[in-house]
């Protein structure tokens, strides 16, 4: 796209965090936004910040989870209705859950997975074919994790792979669009330390699945993410940073956005051992 002025995007996590993020980075260009987010809290912050930076006007606010397929639709319906065919598309929703893969239930699975990557799946489904119908050409952009490329980690056997698949699925996705000219960029936004409330994952955790596991003990170092605290390191940055590259992202079709070159070390570790599996002495012949 050489321009988000005047398009249409859709935003789900979008009240808050990264979320928001790139929803203020787009509203700044000029671009249409429906937020999407499970909360009510959140959506009311984000009608506060709409309206403090002057984008109110372009702003639809709507309760989503992305987990619910039919709900989708509806708010991707209303998203056109009210403001124009749909152009970019951002599946950003995510929990940060957090805990002793090896303990894992269930249930933490399927919540897991079930917004990480069945949430990305889902927006897919239902909004590609509207970006591909109009033929105005349009872009893709997923939020997966720069730990998913890193090197493991304790707690995070649960959460990464769900991140990984969102990378695989877009680079996929990338090539797919691609070989049919289909005039959609694809992104995937690959965050590291963000200044968001992912700390606050597993207090909203649906009823459905609430079970006795590590993953929801809040006071367990090894289990849910720990509160984010700013100006504990410099690494931390802000959501609208991360909105910015990812809008510059989607103006120069990029396929990546990784926030923080300075995990590069963990990633070629991890990749130098992928290689050195591959060395002919690695397996017997």
């Amino acid at each position: 796209m050489q321009s988000v002025s005047g398009a249409v995007a859709f935003v789900t996590g979008g009240a808050s965090g990264i979320g928001l993020g790139i929803a203020r980075a787009l509203a700044e260009q000029g671009a249409k936004v429906a937020v999407c987010d499970v909360r009510e809290d959140h959506l009311a912050q984000a009608r506060q910040v709409a309206a403090e930076e002057g984008w109110a006007d372009r702003l639809l606010a709507l309760r989503l989870d992305v987990t619910d397929r039919a709900g989708y639709t509806e708010a991707l319906d209303w998203t056109e209705a009210k403001l124009g065919p749909l152009q970019i598309l951002v599946n950003n929703a995510g929990v940060g859950i957090a805990g002793p893969v090896d303990e894992a239930t269930h249930a933490d699975w399927d919540w897991g997975v079930g917004v990480n990557l069945i949430g990305v799946t889902n927006g897919l489904v239902a909004g590609l074919p509207r970006i591909k119908a109009h033929g105005m050409g349009g872009h893709v952009v997923n939020t997966a994790s720069e730990g998913a490329i890193m090197s493991a980690r304790l707690t995070r056997g649960v959460y990464a792979p769900t991140k990984a698949a969102v990378i695989s699925l877009t680079e996929h996705l990338r090539v797919e669009l691609e070989a049919k000219g289909a005039n959609i960029g694809t992104s995937v936004v690959c965050p590291g330390p963000v200044a968001t409330n992912i700390a606050e994952t597993e207090q909203f955790r649906p009823a459905a699945y609430r079970v006795d596991s590590p993953f929801r003990t809040l006071e367990d170092p090894h289990g849910a993410l720990p509160p984010v605290d700013p100006t504990a390191s410099p690494l931390w940055i802000e959501p609208i940073v991360v909105g910015r590259m990812t809008v510059h992202a989607i103006l120069n079709d990029k396929l990546y956005v990784i926030t923080h070159p300075q995990f590069i070390e963990s990633v070629k570790a991890r990749h130098a051992a992928i290689e050195a599996a591959m060395a002919p002495d690695y397996l017997p012949h």
